[in-house]
């Protein structure tokens, strides 16, 4: 990459330009946001066209699975980020291997036992002839590709007593056969048995449309370590990124806070907590070009959570494409605009995620809604 077009070509398009130094500089004019931002039509990650989400729950055993579903194979990357993540098939979505996309993606609660959604995903898949067909012939089956990562829901009360029938490959069935556009937000999916720090987790989601006509949407099973509200209030780390009310519709906070006050964290323990998460856009992108987005997506965490990628969290996040929009040139400027949006729309989601939480039945865990007197 020639980098000195690259700025060039990003000062032409987007009223950058260059100062005698050689560093970028940003025209006043450019610096001046549209008010407010913009939503998608749901305000969820399957307002990216060719994205379906199915959720499901078991709530005896206090735990869910949710999948990602893909029109069609599609481009795909990882970060991963967490001290003790928990993954499938991560390494296929690498740019110097040879698949670097997916059909589907599996969040799951169940820690280990939940890669296993994972599996009843592709069985089903595949028996429709859905997967990557680089060997297929007759009598040689598709392989689908289905990465997953999972969060730990173990200790949350629920029966775990399941024997050699884990429940896991069943519900990652049933969300799959569940996938649509409409998917509720809070206790559900692989957000079901989740608690965010000190306070009931969840499954969030969140779109965005850009200016220039490009969707971004984010998922998220929030089950961090760390918390997702400031120290003493109800307001979310998230609250300048928030859109309209989405979350509550409070002003962010005007609150210093310490470099150790953290709030409503778990106790540390070792693979207890994970976020884990996948965003998508229609903007058509190569497997590297979606790596960098993915990474810049992963920020998006550290705006909404505090402490986060700690050694005890397994934190990780998808991205996908579903290649219906072609970038503008430069592409590099594209790639920029997309894994920005991403970092805040996922950081949007994860506050949702955590505002539309409700204790399980039987649960005795505090929710943000009790929060709402501070």
């Amino acid at each position: 990459m020639n980098r000195r077009n690259l700025l060039k070509g990003a000062g032409y398009v987007a009223g950058l330009s260059l100062t005698s130094t050689g560093m970028m500089r940003v025209a006043q004019a450019a610096t001046v946001p549209a008010a407010g931002g913009r939503t998608g039509p749901l305000n969820l990650i399957t307002d990216v066209a060719g994205i379906t989400v199915g959720c499901a729950e078991d709530a005896k055993v206090r735990t869910g699975t949710t999948v990602i579903l893909a029109d069609k194979l599609s481009t795909a990357a990882v970060d991963v980020r967490g001290g003790g993540p928990g993954t499938r098939e991560t390494d296929a979505l690498d740019a110097y291997n040879l698949v670097g996309a997916a059909n589907a993606i599996v969040l799951s609660g169940g820690s280990s036992w939940g890669l296993a959604a994972a599996d009843g995903v592709a069985a089903h898949l595949g028996a429709k002839g859905i997967g990557y067909g680089g060997m297929a012939a007759k009598g040689v089956p598709v392989s689908p590709i289905v990465p997953a990562a999972i969060l730990y829901d173990l200790a949350n009360g629920g029966d775990k007593n399941w024997g050699t029938e884990p429940p896991y490959r069943e519900l990652g069935a049933k969300a799959l056969a569940a996938a649509g556009t409409q998917f509720r937000l809070g206790t559900s999916g692989a957000g079901y048995g989740a608690m965010a720090g000190g306070l009931k987790g969840g499954l969030g989601s969140a779109s965005t449309l850009t200016s220039d006509g490009v969707m971004v949407g984010a998922i998220v099973a929030v089950n961090s370590m760390g918390s997702t509200v400031i120290p003493g209030t109800h307001q979310f780390w998230s609250g300048p990124y928030e859109i309209g009310d989405e979350f509550g519709g409070m002003a962010p906070a005007a609150q210093r806070v310490g470099p150790e006050e953290w709030g409503y964290v778990k106790g540390a323990a070792a693979r207890e907590n994970t976020t884990i998460a996948c965003i998508a856009t229609d903007l058509a992108l190569t497997a590297d070009e979606m790596k960098r987005v993915v990474i810049m997506a992963q920020d998006g965490m550290s705006r909404a959570i505090r402490p986060i990628h700690t050694p005890f969290d397994g934190d990780v996040v998808f991205a996908i494409s579903t290649g219906r929009i072609q970038p503008k040139e430069p592409r590099q400027l594209a790639v920029l605009k997309v894994g920005a949006v991403a970092a805040d729309t996922l950081s949007r989601a994860i506050a949702r995620g955590v505002y539309a939480a409700s204790a399980p039945p039987g649960s005795d865990a505090k929710t943000w809604s009790s929060l709402k007197g501070q």
